[in-house]
């Protein structure tokens, strides 16, 4: 049994939200875009869910479950978090890649992280930063200058190992080391949590919700609407699967296509990277695009590793993305403020 969300097809039901929220001007970014329902193009003025659990329909599948996603929490726009994976070492010494020049590598997230400081000290944005537990040990200043900057400070494993990699002791195991280095940073444990490598276990989500975790940001169910996770899937390669129960863990769903690694980090031969930047920074700036044209309201969620993004050409590509993103109407959030936004 693995929990899975599930995109195929899932669209607001336009009765349903109006049902959850009287009629109510669109968002002036919405406006300008000319979308149906706009009051200035002369439809009908479009209702915004409004806090709460609204369902999704999901025509093109036989199974007729309908996953939870949520409307609208009282937000007036568009939301946007910039998060990062703070790694460093640990994701090269968890490959078993320990030679001088890989290590170095991993160093190299260091300078990243006192760039990104300076540009987001500089931009007025708080942020989610993502840090395995012996990251915390290794970088103890750089640590400490993320959380007293008002950065957010998520698990992201003890060791930078995928929980699929992992039994459910030596997982469990390690979620509480890391947030034991992380209590011992910032004096409170964690609420939000993202795996190494993006990979969760079975046990993943009963683990999170033992330990009071608010969410996940791991998944890919969706791109701009977060949902709650589900436990109890039944996934089989010879007949139809079966989806399991929601939980109260919200998921703030992530993605590859928006993540700096696998456009730019070199890793042969699975990954070439080296990507130019102008058109992964258009590609990020038309998810945001898509979002306020088609979507009442939703939350883009980019994800940067400082030893990546910290080279010179994307910290300049980084600055260009958050002028196009508030040139869109975005409200910068870092993730715990985004799930915190909606209904336990």
């Amino acid at each position: 049994m693995i929990c899975r969300g599930r995109a195929a097809g899932i669209r607001w039901t336009a009765a349903r939200a109006a049902r959850l929220r009287p009629k109510a001007a669109m968002h002036p970014i919405a406006r300008a875009a000319g979308i149906p329902g706009n009051p200035g193009s002369g439809g009908a003025a479009a209702a915004r869910p409004q806090c709460g659990p609204v369902s999704v329909s999901v025509p093109e599948s036989g199974h007729d479950d309908h996953r939870t996603s949520h409307g609208d929490p009282g937000m007036a726009t568009h939301l946007a978090s910039l998060t990062f994976d703070f790694d460093a070492l640990s994701g090269f010494i968890a490959r078993g890649q320990t030679t001088p020049t890989m290590i170095s590598r991993g160093e190299f997230g260091a300078i990243g992280v006192e760039r990104i400081l300076r540009l987001l000290d500089r931009e007025g944005i708080r942020a989610s930063f993502y840090i395995p537990g012996i990251t915390i040990g290794t970088y103890p200043d750089h640590c400490r200058r993320i959380m007293e900057a008002g950065h957010e400070i998520g698990h992201h494993g003890w060791r930078h190992i995928p929980p699929a990699k992992l039994g459910r002791e030596e997982e469990a195991e390690e979620l509480d080391r890391g947030i034991a280095a992380i209590a011992a940073l910032t004096g409170s444990p964690p609420v939000g949590y993202r795996s190494p490598s993006w990979d969760l276990s079975q046990h993943t989500v009963d683990l999170l919700l033992e330990r009071g975790f608010r969410y996940d940001s791991s998944m890919m169910g969706h791109d701009t609407l977060p949902y709650r996770i589900r436990r109890g899937d039944v996934i089989r390669d010879d007949s139809a699967s079966g989806f399991g129960t929601e939980t109260d863990l919200l998921e703030l769903p992530v993605a590859w296509s928006a993540d700096d690694w696998p456009h730019f980090e070199f890793m042969p031969p699975a990954l070439p990277g080296l990507r130019p930047t102008g058109g992964v920074l258009e590609n990020w700036l038309d998810d945001f695009r898509y979002l306020v044209r088609y979507e009442e309201w939703g939350l883009m969620t980019y994800t940067f590793h400082p030893l990546v993004v910290g080279r010179g050409h994307r910290m300049l590509m980084l600055e260009r993305l958050i002028e196009g993103l508030r040139g869109l109407g975005a409200e910068f959030v870092r993730l715990d403020e985004a799930a915190a936004r909606f209904p336990a």
